[in-house]
């Protein structure tokens, strides 16, 4: 009850202040990144939270898309957002760190949620009180993901990421140990062709990259850059191959997509909305940054109806999910991989990486 009335003043307090003026204001804002608001991946799913938070308790919510991708394009989307009424402005990924950082000065009275980034890293970089910081243990879904396709039968895998950014990065390796933890225990050698794209597009240079993948015989990819994943289930679907997808459920975008690695991305956005509507901002989040891994129910894979596999049990899937939560594996993320052609062999994985 006290979080309902909380909300209620919040909201109402939202209209009052705003009501004498002409146009419609927007007290909740979301920035897209580099891709799309349908982009199937991580500005969808924390759209779906933004507004399943707005539409339940009919709230104005406004997205803008920046007209760049640099920081300047991005802190003027942020200053249109907030001259267009924004009380709190959520951002997915972690190349806002730098527009956060600015933003959250210039309007400490404005709150920022920064996912999958912090504005610390920035260069000199600080959180203040009015941003929440939210990251996620991507190198332990990553090894849920490789552990599962070894389990399924695939020893020919593939890795497609986006550009090598943090998140990216520790995706990849994670899946590379993954693979590594359940080869060890099939007593099996794994071949690994491992690619960052640069992007994070939906295009026909993709396509055709991953379409050469399993040409060359890998029988599952890990696709892990937002549209990207388009590019290699089309190309999973031309060649009989499989697809793990990335960030958010992305089943029902292929019969080729087995299960998706995916981040606690929307409900993450709706519980930042539900601190700051229901009062408790300044004591739960503001000023901090938390990392939502296995233990914290923040990665995990998509199992059951939505997912596509014939051998790899639930009960085995809890059983690893329980042993990341109680730290039984190291993951470890500091691999020297680029696109730069080069073979590196991590015990019964030998991985080669694939250049542009």
């Amino acid at each position: 009850m006290k979080k309902l009335f909380f909300v209620f003043v919040a909201v109402l307090s939202v209209f009052l202040l705003t009501s004498c003026k002409k146009e419609e204001n927007y007290p909740i804002a979301m920035i897209t990144d580099i891709g799309d608001i349908d982009d199937k991946s991580f500005n969808q799913g924390t759209w779906e939270g933004v507004k399943e938070y707005a539409e339940e308790y009919g709230i104005p919510h406004k997205y803008y898309k920046p007209t760049g991708k640099d920081t300047d394009s991005y802190v003027a989307a942020i200053e249109l957002a907030i001259s267009n009424g924004a009380k709190i402005v959520i951002t997915p990924g972690f190349l806002f760190e730098g527009a956060i950082n600015i933003c959250q000065k210039e309007h400490p009275d404005v709150k920022f949620v920064l996912i999958d980034g912090n504005p610390a890293n920035a260069e000199g970089g600080s959180l203040e009180k009015n941003t929440y910081s939210i990251l996620y243990a991507e190198e332990e879904v990553g090894f849920l993901a490789g552990y599962a396709a070894v389990l399924e039968g695939h020893t020919k895998l593939g890795f497609m990421g986006g550009m090598a950014v943090p998140a990216v990065v520790r995706y990849g390796q994670g899946f590379i140990f993954g693979a590594n933890a359940a080869a060890e225990l099939l007593d099996v050698d794994i071949v690994m062709q491992y690619h960052y794209t640069g992007d994070f597009e939906a295009n026909s240079k993709n396509q055709t990259r991953a379409a050469g993948m399993y040409n060359e015989g890998v029988t599952i990819i890990f696709a892990c850059g937002g549209a990207v994943g388009q590019s290699v289930m089309a190309a999973a679907q031309a060649n009989n191959g499989k697809v793990i997808g990335v960030d958010v459920d992305q089943s029902a975008e292929s019969e080729t997509v087995i299960t998706s690695a995916t981040k606690g991305i929307g409900i993450s956005a709706y519980r930042a909305l539900e601190s700051f509507f229901g009062g408790d901002w300044e004591e739960e989040v503001g000023g901090k940054s938390v990392i939502l891994d296995a233990e914290k129910d923040g990665v995990g894979l998509i199992m059951g109806e939505n997912a596509r596999f014939t051998k790899f049990t639930k009960a085995e899937y809890d059983e690893l999910y329980q042993n990341l939560v109680d730290k039984e594996f190291s993951i470890p993320y500091d691999l020297e991989l680029s696109n730069k052609e080069d073979e590196i062999v991590v015990a019964r994985v030998t991985v080669t990486v694939v250049g542009n």
